[in-house]
């Protein structure tokens, strides 16, 4: 089990990032709700492609917990049942744990698509852990901390169906999302003890600090990016589609988010001068500012070119992407102290 251990860790953060796409992708196309229930989808493994699948016919057989949209309300099948010529409401319980009844076949299959990338992580952090027991004479620490992945990949679940239950309520999709990288941020240090990396780089104290800073800094700016993106939401549901009026009289949260942008940039620049002027070698610098530059360029497009296709998901992936290197080389600067090779001011 031990030699598939570091394979299957990796295999876990590629599809946990690509669980990160998909929500991006759900968040983009506003398809949050296109699957009313958790964890079926309208009460089917598979979701329908057609309305007609959601209406009541007659002589058609329904299973327990499939969905109608009936009278602008969903109600869902009390048990297995077949039809006759006439609706009769005791086979059915109106669906009460919200009141969203529409179907959009995109929205529903871009929100399934999601659910499925969440679903393959999942079964992909049990497989890591399962394998970590290989390690439990040597390094029990690894196989705790794989299993808290996998805890944490439940509670992930949970949230996501808290999420619809809310209808998107904002306080749960924020946490959604910063759970997410919190469990980037585990898997890429269980992959980095797994390497069992001796690379020694000159440490310095005052950039280990500074790369701590950035990471928070970088946290919190995702944050702010998800009030931001709840602000349009709140757009779209009061009717406003055109996105040339999305941010004409936006939040200050957006404000913030803006300015705020501009302090992770510089403390960026001003990181990677110390690490060239002090020649520390910590190259995964250059790949902090060259997504930070095009994280710059999709916000700009956002803001000043009304979000064209792809530029939200892009800015969000993206910003999660920063934030793995960041902990990355926050892990790198902080075995360097722990090496006990020190140029510290």
């Amino acid at each position: 089990m031990k030699n598939y251990f570091l394979s299957l860790s990796k295999l876990s953060l590629i599809l946990v990032y690509l669980v990160i796409f998909a929500g991006a992708a759900v968040r983009m196309t506003g398809s949050g709700m296109g699957c009313p229930d958790w964890p079926k989808c309208f009460g089917y493994y598979i979701p329908p492609t057609d309305v007609e699948v959601l209406q009541w016919q007659e002589n058609r057989d329904f299973g327990k917990g499939q969905m109608i949209i009936y009278q602008e309300s969903l109600y869902k099948a009390k048990s297995d049942f077949s039809t006759t010529d006439s609706i009769n409401m005791d086979n059915w319980e109106k669906y009460t744990k919200h009141d969203y009844a529409l179907f959009n076949p995109q929205h529903t299959w871009i929100e399934y698509i999601n659910r499925l990338c969440g679903a393959l992580a999942g079964f992909a952090c049990v497989a890591m852990a399962v394998s970590s027991f290989g390690y439990w004479r040597s390094r029990k620490y690894l196989v705790l901390v794989s299993w808290l992945v996998v805890f944490l990949m439940g509670f992930q679940a949970w949230l996501g169906a808290t999420v619809v239950y809310s209808e998107l309520n904002p306080f749960k999709i924020t946490t959604h999302m910063v759970m997410a990288l919190v469990i980037v941020a585990i898997l890429i240090g269980i992959i980095r003890a797994a390497q069992n990396r001796t690379e020694i780089k000159k440490y310095d104290g005052k950039f280990r600090f500074l790369l701590t800073v950035s990471l928070v800094f970088t946290l919190i700016q995702v944050v702010l990016g998800t009030q931001v993106r709840e602000f349009i939401d709140e757009q779209v549901r009061a009717g406003i589609n055109n996105e040339f009026l999305w941010l004409n009289n936006p939040r200050l949260d957006f404000y913030l988010h803006r300015s705020f942008s501009l302090i992770v940039l510089f403390l960026n620049v001003y990181l990677f001068y110390l690490n060239k002027s002090l020649q520390l070698g910590f190259s995964k610098m250059k790949w902090v500012l060259l997504i930070l530059a095009l994280e710059v360029l999709t916000g700009i497009l956002m803001n000043y070119f009304n979000f064209p296709f792809g530029s939200q998901a892009a800015h969000l992936v993206l910003a999660s992407v920063l934030f793995g290197v960041q902990f990355q080389l926050v892990l790198e600067a902080r075995k360097c102290y722990h090496c006990g090779k020190s140029s510290e001011n």
